[in-house]
């Protein structure tokens, strides 16, 4: 599984890092961004989550 930030439409509002922060993180521009290049088993449902809660629906994962 592979979690996938739009870098276009974040709005860096902050709730895919506070939901998952093992997957997600603020990068240098201010935008969120995917920290891993797969996504752990065990944190598929919180990146989910995380996807899901996204106001702009910036986040995919696939």
């Amino acid at each position: 599984m592979k979690a996938i930030v739009d870098k276009d439409t974040c709005i860096s509002c902050g709730l895919c890092p506070s939901i998952c922060p093992d997957v997600f993180e603020f990068d240098d521009d201010g935008k969120a961004t995917a920290i891993v290049d797969e996504v752990p088993s065990e944190m598929e449902d919180t990146a989910q989550e995380a996807a899901d809660s996204c106001p702009v629906s910036a986040i995919s994962v696939e």
